[in-house]
């Protein structure tokens, strides 16, 4: 089985071939092979310089290194017996395992939105968070173009997960793959999502890559990873949708630096 085989060393190199197969594959299809073809749901409609794309991809060898060494911390507290992680399935049956995906994802967004709300603190933005927003106009490669401190805050879930909840490795791989595309997607710079369904009452509480695009222009708004319930609530939300069934531009409002009170 897979599980025989499943160690630091393993999850070590999923956590990277993860990263750049899918970041990888979506810059190389929008921002090379398909670049023309879809240019109409371009959210911006300019590209960033090479020189932050290499940044960007800098910044995230430098924060999967850190992922990993948090994967390494996780395997060494369960060979200790102080982790809730489980191999075997029927122990909680495959419902639980399905349910434990949910409730990850559902506990990562309150943790996303709460962190992330932290980090633009007016200090600690311009020390930690601020390199991630020099992607002004993200692509795939900003996913994890973190500062070291944001990479430990990021990772911080996977202990939060792991020493709270029964955690299943099948449900922790498949919600770190989830989590990974979702913040691709994000960072894709094309909204993908067609307007109807961002207009429908469910693709309203989805997040997309507009409201994301949005927070990195605009960044006192649009906060969440997942959904937007939490930027509804809190009256962080966002959305510069002016034209029905467009694909809309959005200005940067140059007075804003990023940090918020």
């Amino acid at each position: 089985m897979l599980l025989d085989i499943y160690s630091w060393q393993v999850d070590s190199i999923a956590i990277v071939l993860r990263y750049f197969l899918l970041a990888g594959l979506a810059y190389l299809f929008f921002y090379g092979i398909s670049r023309a073809k879809f240019f109409k749901i371009k959210i911006q409609k300019h590209y960033p310089s090479k020189q932050i794309i290499f940044q960007e991809i800098i910044y995230s060898c430098l924060t999967l290194l850190i992922f990993c060494a948090v994967s390494w911390l996780i395997f060494y507290f369960n060979s200790k017996g102080f982790t809730q992680i489980y191999t075997d399935v029927d122990r909680y049956g495959w419902l639980y395992l399905i349910g434990s995906v949910l409730l990850m994802i559902f506990l990562h967004d309150a943790y996303f939105y709460w962190t992330h709300r932290f980090l633009h603190l007016p200090k600690i933005f311009r020390i930690v968070h601020k390199i991630h927003h020099h992607s002004s106009n993200p692509t795939p490669w900003a996913t994890f173009s973190f500062h070291p401190m944001e990479a430990l805050i990021s990772a911080g879930i996977i202990p939060v997960i792991v020493f709270l909840i029964p955690s299943h490795p099948y449900a922790i791989f498949t919600f770190l793959t989830y989590m990974t595309l979702v913040n691709v997607m994000g960072h894709l710079g094309y909204e993908t999502f067609p307007t109807r369904f961002r207009n429908h009452s469910i693709g309203k509480l989805q997040n997309n890559s507009t409201n994301h695009n949005i927070h990195h222009l605009r960044s006192k708004y649009n906060y969440g990873l997942y959904f937007t319930f939490w930027d509804r609530i809190m009256r962080t939300y966002y959305c510069d949708d002016r034209e029905q069934g467009k694909i809309f531009e959005i200005k940067m409002n140059t007075d804003d630096t990023g940090a918020t009170d």
